[in-house]
């Protein structure tokens, strides 16, 4: 530990233990009333689908048809924050929501509306199995189907598809779900964090003075000054909307203020009143308004777009004068500062996201999305960075225990005890938060996209593990979900999928026949060497992977032309000189990052044909094939065998998978990184799958590394766990010895392990102090992330059988956590069959 640093201090002893697990018909958790009441207020509200922004955004389109889309962009933004209507709920303390009510989604018709037409006409959204939304009315659903066919063969989707040939088709989700394109190929691309820091020191005004003065500056020789024109023009106009905005809100509590009869709750509502007119018209001065400002401008990228993942950037740093200067001048208690937190925190929630019933499959969870607040880790100087707020934070996570924000500790080998230890109490807590990154290897990585190690060490984590630049990059993250065991079915099947046939939904595409959809490259029945099986690997990867990277420029393009987004790109330093949108490359760093699902049943399927078909040569390939078409329905004995620990598996320490692990995962970097992107950047590899690795499994076939078709395929960084029995059986230790085989700093767009430990194996103080141990050989191994759930498989099932006891019952998912009686049946069962570590 540095002993030159302060110790950073929050309001509980750094070693308080909050709870062991989920605790049915718990207390309360925070030590605020207000919170508490707020929380609940939350649990109890419906999700519904609110129709004005729909209707606010039509009508504006509508008048200014004729615009530069910039401007049209613009003139929706405004005429929706002049227009909306606010609310200020009781006991809020923290103004501003999403251009709709709370945990009410609005309609972003510029990227798509078929699917919502559809959805409201043949598959209600109200009717879902999970994940639903409800419209107040039969009047607003008239009306939102009446508004988005308006809208049809004018959005990003219908760009999208106008453009993309039958080659890239086959293989995304609108053929064989080898990769899916959906979240930006449907909605909004998000994924990024503004410079909060520089928000803070100029505000709106402030960035407003800077686009006027080079608007004013702009050269009529320069062939882009059209577009360099429209782009300050539409950002003056959002960011003028957004002072407006903010000073409505201003209004409406100097009005609720003349009207209370409580003194306390006047006082308040005349503050945040003072508040939003500071903000408005200046800077924040104090640590509420710049909670304040950080909520508005927040939300507001929200509302300019529909892309999720919008990361709350390194709030422990950006804060911290505010906290630092209030405390110094005795104008704020670090009690009060926390009941900020909490009640931010909480309002964090009230964003939702309606998504299409094909991406609800691949992830459940109805909120906004990928919210991720950083904290701890180093400074630009290499320094450690943790400071009171770092322990407020965590102190709040573990008080308000909700989906959002998504925490994420970053630790160093420099990371104070008092830190790691409460990072710890909070995981024990068993609500999912916080997750773990590893500076050494993320700061790697960072570099490997081109930063300087000073802006390497200021990462922050957008999405669910994806390290970003706050303020420079732009990089496309969760752009694309590939499937590397539907690529493997190539492998092993001539370049065909195993269903093809008559049964097959592209059998007329095909002319009838039983035809490859990508190169043949070979099949089990005609290999002749274990290396020919790895070169078809990298001959499929790299076919697939030019399909998809190909489709993600069709999409990337679509944005460009049809949904620039002005608000935003304000916010980063290289966009405001250039007078360059973030859609057209004026990022610092611009990328696209797919990532790539499991890995680790390839691994497994590679281990099965090496050891029995060429090793051993126990079976044939043809006699693997042949088990797999099957279903393994006949093959009894083989199935038994390959999910047995008489086949090597990934996971157990074992060299022999291990290697195969490391090839696959090298080989999916191999052929992504460097790619080419529309806006001047590269494609950056990820190596995980959130929860994809359930709905890609319904849609995959039967693999050889002993898996039946429909079931999950292998998640995230993880091993195999099947119908037929986890993969891994050696340990944790052994597991971790296992995934740090590789370099992970290779997958510059992340890698993201999920681990579960039931209750009594972290209990007491020794074992506090063991997965705190475990932690620490984690990271020196080298590893980027690792996140935790800790709940036995018993409790998960208690709650499927009285889901109104487990209601609040918070899982880690992947990247995030969900309430667990809230998933789907088939995503409850993936965490319930995730193997059960012990120490």
């Amino acid at each position: 530990m540095n002993m030159n640093r302060r110790k950073a201090e929050g309001t509980q002893p750094y070693d308080q233990t909050y709870s062991l697990g989920y605790q049915v018909n718990h207390e309360d958790w925070s030590p605020f009333p207000r919170v508490n009441y707020l929380r609940q207020k939350f649990l109890d509200r419906p999700y519904e689908i609110d129709v004005e922004r729909l209707r606010l955004v039509t009508e504006a389109y509508k008048k200014h048809e004729g615009a530069p889309r910039k401007l049209q962009c613009a003139y929706a933004f405004e005429n929706v924050l002049l227009n909306t209507t606010l609310h200020i709920y009781e006991q809020d303390i923290i103004l501003g929501e999403i251009a709709a009510p709370a945990k009410a989604s609005p309609i972003y018709p510029e990227f798509s509306v078929n699917w919502i037409i559809d959805e409201i006409l043949h598959s209600p959204f109200e009717e879902r199995a999970n994940d639903q939304f409800y419209i107040r009315n039969d009047e607003e659903r008239e009306e939102i189907v009446e508004l988005c066919r308006y809208w049809q063969g004018r959005t990003v989707e219908d760009h999208v598809n106008s453009r993309l040939e039958e080659d890239q088709m086959k293989g995304s989700q609108m053929g064989k779900k080898i990769f899916q394109t959906n979240l930006h190929h449907y909605a909004g691309v998000g994924h990024l964090s503004i410079d909060y820091k520089k928000l803070m020191k100029i505000g709106y005004t402030g960035l407003i003075e800077i686009a006027t003065r080079n608007l004013n500056n702009l050269d009529k020789k320069d062939p882009d000054y059209g577009e360099k024109r429209d782009f300050y023009q539409a950002m003056i106009i959002m960011h003028e909307a957004a002072k407006k905005y903010i000073g409505r809100y201003g209004k409406l509590a100097e009005s609720l203020a003349e009207k209370e009869e409580d003194p306390k709750r006047k006082k308040e509502l005349n503050t945040m009143a003072l508040n939003c007119y500071q903000i408005a018209g200046g800077v924040p001065k104090t640590f509420w308004q710049a909670l304040q400002l950080f909520n508005f401008a927040t939300t507001l990228i929200q509302v300019e777009s529909n892309g999720h993942s919008i990361s709350y950037g390194r709030m422990d740093q950006w804060l911290s004068p505010y906290y630092e200067a209030d405390m110094q001048k005795g104008t704020l208690t670090k009690a009060f500062a926390l009941e900020l937190l909490e009640v931010e925190f909480v309002k964090m929630n009230n964003p939702t996201k309606l998504k299409d019933k094909g991406t609800v499959l691949v992830r459940n969870g109805r909120g906004f999305g990928g919210e991720s607040l950083t904290i701890g880790g180093v400074d630009q100087q290499g320094k450690d960075a943790t400071n009171d707020l770092t322990m407020l934070i965590l102190e709040g996570s573990a008080h308000t225990r909700m989906m959002n924000p998504w925490v994420c500790v970053r630790m160093h080998e420099d990371t104070p005890e008092e830190l790691k230890i409460k990072t710890v109490e909070c995981i024990r807590a068993g609500y999912g938060h916080p997750k773990i990154f590893n500076d050494g290897p993320t700061i790697k990585a960072m570099q490997r996209k081109g930063m300087t190690l000073e802006e390497a060490r200021d990462y922050v984590v957008v999405g669910c593990v994806e390290p970003s630049l706050p303020g420079k990059e732009y990089g496309w993250h969760d752009a694309a979900y590939v499937n590397t065991p539907k690529m493997m079915e190539m492998v092993i099947n001539g370049g065909r999928c195993l269903d093809c046939g008559p049964h097959c939904a592209r059998w007329e595409v095909c002319g009838g026949q039983d035809k490859s959809i990508g190169p043949n490259t070979g099949s089990l029945e005609t290999y002749q060497s274990f290396d020919e099986v790895l070169n078809s690997v990298d001959q499929q990867f790299d076919y697939w992977c030019d399909q998809m990277s190909s489709s993600l420029n069709i999409i990337d393009r679509a944005h460009r032309s049809l949904k620039p987004v002005p608000y935003v790109s304000a916010f980063f330093e290289e966009c405001l000189a250039s007078g360059k949108d973030l859609s057209e490359g004026g990022a610092k760093y611009n990328g696209v990052g797919p990532q790539a699902s499991g890995i680790a049943t390839c691994a497994d399927t590679l281990a099965t044909i090496k050891q029995l078909m060429f090793d051993e040569k126990r079976k044939t390939g043809g006699e693997i094939l042949q088990a797999v078409k099957d279903n393994w329905a006949g093959h009894e004995q083989i199935y038994a065998l390959v999910n047995s620990s008489k086949v090597h598996h990934y996971g157990n320490d074992d060299d022999y998978a291990d290697e195969l692990f490391k090839y696959m995962f090298e080989c999916y970097c191999r052929n992504i990184n460097g790619r080419k992107n529309i806006r001047g950047g590269e494609f950056s590899p990820g190596v995980y799958s959130v929860n994809a690795n359930v709905a890609m499994g319904l849609s995959t076939n039967a693999t050889p590394d002993g898996r039946k078709a429909g079931e999950p395929i292998s998640d995230n960084m993880g091993p195999v766990h099947t119908d037929g029995g986890s993969h891994d059986i050696a340990g944790p230790t052994a597991l971790v010895n296992s995934l740090t085989k590789v370099d992970h700093s290779l997958a510059t767009n992340g890698t993201l392990m999920n681990l579960r430990f039931p209750e009594e194996a972290v209990a007491g103080e020794e074992g506090r102090d063991n997965l705190a141990s475990f932690i620490d050989e984690y990271l020196a191994k080298q590893a980027m992330h690792v996140q935790f759930n800790i709940m036995s498989a018993e409790t998960m099932k208690a709650a499927q059988k009285k889901p109104e006891d487990y209601k609040d019952m918070l899982v880690r998912v992947a990247g995030y956590s969900a309430y667990f009686v809230e998933l789907g049946k088939p995503l409850q069962k993936d965490l319930i069959q995730r193997t059960e570590l012990h120490f």
